[in-house]
């Protein structure tokens, strides 16, 4: 398994904006394979910065959400760019486990 941190820091006083745009993704990647957590969080000493928790099966998955068609009735990425004074800041992790992650039957 891989993860990644994103953290997102949106125009002043839109943070709450960001999150819903962000939780909008999260709906579209419930089930979507590989995708294991999509944790949207909103920083509770800055309202403007948002988290996204990451983890996927594999670097596979991942990629696939990212170039998969968006859906008429979902956000776009230039929905989520818009919404940010800066650039996304991106923390690639090697998952080892913890609560809410499946098992992997790999004995």
């Amino acid at each position: 398994m891989i993860g990644r941190l994103m953290t997102m820091t949106a125009h002043a006083g839109r943070g709450g904006e960001l999150a819903g745009v962000l939780l909008r993704v999260a709906e579209r990647l419930h089930g979507f394979p590989g995708c294991e957590i999509y944790l949207i969080s909103q920083d509770a000493a800055d309202p403007d910065t948002v988290h996204v928790t990451e983890v996927w099966r594999d670097d596979a998955s991942a990629q696939a959400a990212l170039t998969a068609p968006s859906t008429a009735d979902g956000p776009a990425p230039a929905d989520v760019l818009a919404l940010l004074s800066t650039a996304p800041h991106r923390t690639d992790l090697a998952v080892l486990g913890g609560v809410g992650l499946p098992v992997d039957d790999q004995s």
